[in-house]
Order: structure tokens, then sequence, then C-alpha cells
């Protein structure tokens, strides 16, 4: 039997003709036309056949990416099933097409949104399990939007409409993920068994960070401790054998490296030789001349051209890296995970700055010219001030009078027709342009958007429904607005699978089936022909 998206009316209807003819009378009550529907309506079988599908496809968009760096590819940040499939269902609508168009699964919204523990800090607190559970869930949502969406078209198809062609060339909604494993959650062999979990769950893009498993903290904030070299290369492998044990040859991993904002490491590696890359790690280690005389008892000591040092050690043992050498150590990191089977790199910066990315990852690409980037896009950062201020700085080299702003205060909405806040949200238009162009960012994510725009929707229906407006604020500025987008959500039965499920049961129990689309069903006050639906558009 043919699976994935090979999968076509035409090959399953003859598959189930011949299971038909080889079981003989008792298979006589199955319609051959209704089961290579439903074979269809879910081209994949398993996650392990998403995973191989969207390696596949994550690894052409990143040759043509090679090719035309105008051709970078972008996510959202998902936290439920739900939320996901709305997102790739108005990618269809709006843009036709899920090319160039992924999924980013964040540990940030698994742990504050997804733990049975409750809203935890992303600092690995949350259950391991969660992460595969929530790509499994999203992927179950995807395959849900196929099914209904095939559903309809073979209804018209029913009717008489010529939509063959659609149904034969249907664009499925399953897109890649790339899914969160934080620092691995434990050992090299832990990092084994969860990725094992999460490719059989449909992901084909593992996302790993240098920082200490069991002192993780969120990109964006302080007290980040990295590992030496050794002990991430040894993770990378674990989740490279998890993708050959499992079949899926192609599967990409992103190696992300904290040591911009990371100031510390909990160990000092072991140096074989001169120049090896456990000397280049201690390099970076602060340390203190000494006299072997004035050495503590206990004191770590090391060699280091030619005179004896001693580590800069904070109380809870942890080791200081010097300053300013956070940039050096990010190229290393990224060129090492490159040079030791990594696919893609992630660079966590302290501001979404073109020209400093570039910086750095230009240094990758002269020892690995092919290095491309998966950027975050983070919430983290106050993109309107941060746009605000290089747009100040580059007037002020520009010689413009700038002492109508001021410096302190450009959050202030008075500036938000002056030229400086009109060129800066230009600048963050371009962003995703720019960076791909200029800084080698194959992939633009942003990690958790639809944690904040639930919170400002709910924000926003609350302040009016608990107010003077009462219902108005949710028929107005929800309900209407479903109906007048054509947002399918507003026949909610309808996206629940309501739809789906009374044909299946025609299916199974023929003029019997007791269906939930009747007369009486209030999602008919939602059937607008197409004619009133342009009028009221247009109005």
């Amino acid at each position: 039997m043919e699976n994935l998206s090979q999968t076509n009316y035409s090959s399953a209807l003859q598959t189930i003709r011949s299971l038909k003819a080889k079981y003989g009378e008792t298979w006589n009550a199955i319609s051959s036309e209704s089961a290579a529907r439903m074979m269809t309506q879910n081209r994949f079988k398993t996650g392990l056949d998403i995973a191989k599908y969207t390696a596949a496809i994550v690894r052409e968009d990143m040759a043509e990416y090679d090719a035309d760096s105008s051709k970078y590819t972008q996510s959202l940040g998902c936290w439920h099933g739900f939320v996901a499939q709305q997102n790739i269902i108005a990618v269809k609508k709006h843009h036709k097409t899920t090319n160039k168009k992924y999924l980013y699964l964040s540990g940030w919204m698994v742990a504050a949104l997804r733990s049975e523990f409750g809203p935890l800090p992303d600092q690995s607190m949350h259950e391991k399990t969660s992460v595969p559970s929530l790509i499994k869930e999203i992927y179950d949502f995807l395959r849900q939007a196929d099914a209904i969406e095939l559903n309809d078209l073979f209804k018209r198809l029913e009717k008489g409409e010529d939509v063959q062609d659609q149904i034969d060339n249907f664009e499925t909604h399953i897109v890649p993920i790339i899914a969160d494993i934080d620092a691995g959650f434990g050992n090299e062999e832990a990092t084994y068994l969860l990725t094992k979990k999460m490719i059989e769950a449909g992901a084909c893009a593992i996302q790993i960070e240098n920082q200490v498993s069991d002192a993780k903290q969120c990109g964006h904030q302080d007290g980040k401790v990295t590992v030496p070299h050794e002990d991430f290369i040894a993770k990378i492998n674990a989740i490279r054998y998890a993708f050959l044990e499992l079949g899926v040859d192609d599967g990409i991993i992103v190696a992300r490296t904290d040591s911009e904002g990371a100031g510390l490491t909990q160990k000092l590696p072991v140096s074989q030789e001169t120049g090896d890359l456990a000397s280049k790690y201690l390099a970076y280690v602060e340390a203190e001349e000494i006299a072997i005389n004035d050495a503590k008892e206990d004191d770590v000591l090391l060699k280091r051209d030619g005179k004896l040092v001693r580590p800069v050690r904070l109380a809870n043992g942890l080791y200081k890296f010097k300053d300013h050498s956070n940039i050096d150590r990010v190229v290393l990191d990224c060129i090492t995970s490159l040079q030791n089977g990594a696919d893609l790199l992630w660079i966590e910066t302290a501001t979404p700055n073109v020209e400093q990315i570039a910086h750095m990852v230009n240094r990758i690409k002269d020892v690995v010219p092919n290095a491309k980037l998966v950027y975050n896009n983070s919430p983290s950062f106050n993109w309107t001030l941060n746009f605000r201020s290089q747009v100040y700085e580059e007037m002020l080299s520009e010689g413009k009078d700038m002492t109508a702003y001021d410096i302190n205060n450009l959050m202030d909405v008075q500036y938000d027709q002056s030229e400086l806040s009109i060129r800066a949200d230009d600048k963050i238009r371009t962003f995703q342009i720019d960076g791909a162009r200029d800084a080698g960012i194959f992939h633009h994510l942003i990690t958790l958007p639809t944690y904040h725009t639930t919170a400002l929707h709910m924000n926003d229906l609350t302040e009016g429904y608990f107010g003077e407006e009462g219902m108005l604020a949710y028929v107005r500025d929800v309900q209407r607005q479903e109906i007048r987008k054509v947002v399918a959500c507003v026949k909610h039965q309808r996206m629940a699978g309501s739809d789906l499920g009374d044909d299946h049961k025609t299916f199974f129990a023929g003029d019997k089936a007791l269906k939930a689309g009747g007369e009486n069903n209030t999602s008919n006050q939602f059937e607008i022909k197409e004619n009133k639906l342009k009028l009221v558009l247009n109005n």
C-alpha cells in the first residue's frame, strides 16, 4: 500500500478493490470509494512518515537558499495543536501555498503552558515527554485539517463540481517542525532517548543548545552556563544516531550557541595537546597569574604560555570566561558544531541587529562557506526601541538635527509618525529580507508569538465584555470579523470535525446514521451565499 504524500485517490481505490476481491463477500459492506477517500484524507500514517517527508523538504529548501538567499524560510512558535493548525490554514488561505513555511516548537512555551507542574520558567524543568507529546498533537491537528479540506472537496465532486484536479494536486497542511530539545535534558544518552521520541512523533529538525542541562536558562536571561565543545558534540552525535536508527537519514540538527550572553562554564575540559579543541576553550577562561607558593590548598591551576595561572572560580564552583570573549566563543562554537555534524546554526543575540549578526556569521563563513543560521526574532527584544535607537544613531551620523528626540524616551507615542519611527518601522519590515541576504539567515522564526497574541486578545475581549459593551465586544471584534474575513473557525463544530464525522457515519452505517448537520444545526446561520459574502466584504 502506498503511503506518504504519494497516496492518491486512484491508487487507493485500486488497493481497496484488490482487497475486497481477496476477502470476498465478508467485505461487501465496505465501499471502495469511501475507503479510498479516507485513505487519501490521511496520507501520513505515522510520525516517522512525517519526519521523513518533512526532512526532505528542509534539505531542498536549504539547497535553494544556498543558490538564492531570497528564498529563506519562516515559522511561528505554537503551543497547541489547534494554534498550529489555524496557523497553517491561514498560510494556505492568504499565501496559497505552504512552501518555505514551517512550525516552531518552543521549549519556552512548553515550559510556560504545557507542563503538568503548572507554568514554569524556561529552565528545562518541564516533563521530557511534554515535548514529543506536543509534536504529535500538532501533527494530529494538521492531519485533521487535511481530512476536513479534502472531505469538502470530495463532497463538491459528488455534487458534480470540477474539483478533481484540486484533489489530485492537494497541498498538505503537514509542514516541517523545528523542535526545541533545550540542552538535551540530561546526558547524551538521555538526549538520544528523547530525540527518538520526538522523531517518532514527527520532528525532522532538532534544535539543541550548548548550555549545561541542569542549569539551563532562557537564552535572553542572565546566569547562562555553557559546556565544553566535547560535551556538546557528544549530544550532536546522539541526535544523529537517533535519526539514523529510525531511518530519517537526512534529519536536521540545529546547533545553538548561547555563548554571546554566557559568562560562565561548569567545568574545564582536558587538553591533550597544545591547540586542540579543549585548549581553545580553556584559553577563554579568565585566570590570574600566581606563584606556586601563593596557591591555596586544593586550588585548580593551569599552565598558560609558560606561566602558572589560577582560573577565576566563583563560590558555586563555576568558572568565569574572560570579558569581551563572547563573540570569539560564538564563532568557535559554530564552526566546531558544523564541523561535527550540525546542519544549521542558532546564535542567541542581545539585540536584533543585522550588521552585528553578519559580523559573526561572516567569520564563520570564512571557514564553512555554506553556514546557515536559524534566527530567533524574539519577543524578548523590544523591537520598536531597538530599531528606533539604531535609526537615531544613523540619523545622527548623517548630520540631522536630533534635538526633537529624547534619546531616553524613544518609545514615546509622540514619535510614532516621525521620520525616525517611519525609518525604524521600515527596517523592521525588511529585517528578514536583510538578514537572509546579509547575515546568512536561512530560517526566521518567532519563538512565542501565539503566547502574546492569546494574552492580547483576551485582554481586549475582557475589557469590553465585562464592561459596558457586553456581548457587543465579542460580536463586533470576534464573530463579525470571523464572518467577514472568512475564518473557518466561525463554524467551530465543523472545524472540530463534526461534518467529517457525519460523512464517516454515513460510510459506516449508511442511511441509519444519526448526523449532526441537519436543518436544526445552528451552524447553518453562517452559510452565506458567495454573492452575499462579496457584498459584505465590499462594504
